[in-house]
């Protein structure tokens, strides 16, 4: 669902991996991640991940950027659970992701 998402973006890349973050980031020569927060709720835990990260790999810097205040209640949990009881999620998500939660099984409903 993401490749799908960001096939448009030509600088963008999509990878998995496994392990601390901080390896895989200096594995590929990263020196910067990049991190997204919603709320209030989000700075504390991204302060703790960004100054352990810090002590493991000194020279990768954490920036948070604040979400859009529109989007901020958004979590994977909350669309998840919004599309399984049938609600409306196609202008939270982008197509691609839309598409693949329309095809999952509603609550209450036989799988498809």
């Amino acid at each position: 669902m993401v490749l799908a998402s960001v096939a448009h973006l030509p600088n963008v890349r999509v990878e998995g991996f496994s392990g601390l973050m901080v390896e895989y980031a200096q594995r590929i020569g990263a020196r910067v991640v990049v991190r997204g927060l919603r709320a209030g709720s989000d700075f504390e835990g991204e302060f703790q991940m960004a100054l352990t990260n810090r002590r493991l790999a000194p020279n990768l810097e954490t920036i948070c950027l604040i979400g859009s205040q529109d989007l901020m209640f958004i979590s994977s949990s909350r669309i998840k659970e919004l599309a399984l009881l049938g609600g409306h999620v196609s202008d939270l998500v982008p197509p691609a992701v839309a598409a693949r939660l329309a095809a999952m099984p509603r609550a209450g409903e036989p799988d498809r």
